[in-house]
């Protein structure tokens, strides 16, 4: 059980932002949501495109994880640069605070790691500056990640349809689609069996979404799991010479391609609208002509965290 108020700290393992407006919003947001937040990012450290020099953003992971007072450790942003880190982030050292590790996007690669070294799970969430200090923040993001987090159980209902008839429950674990390509083959890709993947990404051309599930086909990652759940894929051009191929031409050809059933429309992406997905938590999936639910349960909340 967790003290009253919730401590929350802030991080920039990746990317920095520019708006600084938007990390005081959002830790003013927190706040009034009654957390008591301890700010490890430091602006006047930004180092080239990062949050601070490799050395310093792993400081600031170890910092939030080592703080007794917090239990929580969420990302300004994604953007890049987790993936230099890896090499040198002690994933023992995480999973033993016992902290809840929050975001998304490049913040998909330390959950992998995490998962994979430890079993330790995390939660693909909100981000301080794009979420919570958003000059407009969404509700519905908000309200997802506190009722998520309130637990013992998350349930996410999408309508959506033209997706398959599935009725399947496994390990719930995926993110940014790029980070988990850019990590096949290496010791933080995690071997599950029998999950339920799910994945988006931003700005990225349906050929380049069907390259790197494909890929993840062939690497036989796909055949070890019962369902693949495409979440937001916006931002990207088509061109002249598509020629009809864009993201449902795409679409039709995983279906007809992949192992397992291929579902869309999870509110996840690069979007302001957003669901909560607790990676590696247990899930049940269920598919009709109306649309989808994903019952979640087994990941660590404020209750039991």
């Amino acid at each position: 059980m967790i003290t009253s108020r919730l401590g929350v700290a802030i991080v920039a393992p990746a990317g920095y932002t520019p708006d600084q407006a938007a990390v005081a919003r959002g830790i003013a947001r927190l706040e009034a949501h009654g957390c008591l937040v301890h700010n490890y990012y430091d602006p006047d450290a930004v180092h080239q495109r990062f949050g601070g020099t490799d050395e310093a953003r792993l400081a600031q992971l170890y910092a939030g994880a080592d703080d007794p007072d917090v239990q929580l450790v969420m990302a300004v942003r994604g953007g890049y640069g987790l993936t230099r880190l890896l090499p040198h982030i002690d994933f023992e050292r995480l999973a033993a605070s016992g902290k809840l590790f929050v975001g998304y996007s490049d913040i998909t690669a330390l959950q992998m790691g995490l998962y994979t070294k430890t079993g330790a799970l995390s939660y693909a969430g909100p981000l301080l500056a794009g979420d919570f200090g958003a000059e407009e923040p969404c509700d519905f993001t908000l309200a997802q990640f506190w009722d998520c987090l309130a637990g013992p159980t998350h349930r996410i209902v999408e309508e959506a349809s033209g997706n398959p008839l599935v009725d399947v429950a496994g390990t719930i674990w995926g993110g940014n689609l790029a980070m988990l390509a850019s990590l096949l083959g290496t010791e933080w890709f995690p071997r599950i069996e029998g999950g339920i993947l799910f994945v988006e990404d931003i700005a990225e051309h349906p050929y380049r979404v069907e390259r790197m599930l494909l890929q993840l086909m062939q690497a036989g990652v796909l055949g070890r799991q019962q369902a693949l759940v495409l979440g937001d894929f916006s931002g990207y051009k088509l061109g002249a010479m598509d020629n009809g191929y864009d993201f449902d031409a795409m679409l039709a050809h995983l279906r007809a391609t992949l192992p397992i059933p291929v579902l869309t429309g999870l509110s996840f992406g690069h979007v302001p609208r957003r669901v909560t997905i607790p990676f590696g938590a247990q899930a049940r999936l269920q598919s009709d002509a109306a649309g989808f639910t994903l019952a979640l349960s087994d990941y660590p909340t404020l209750r039991r965290a």
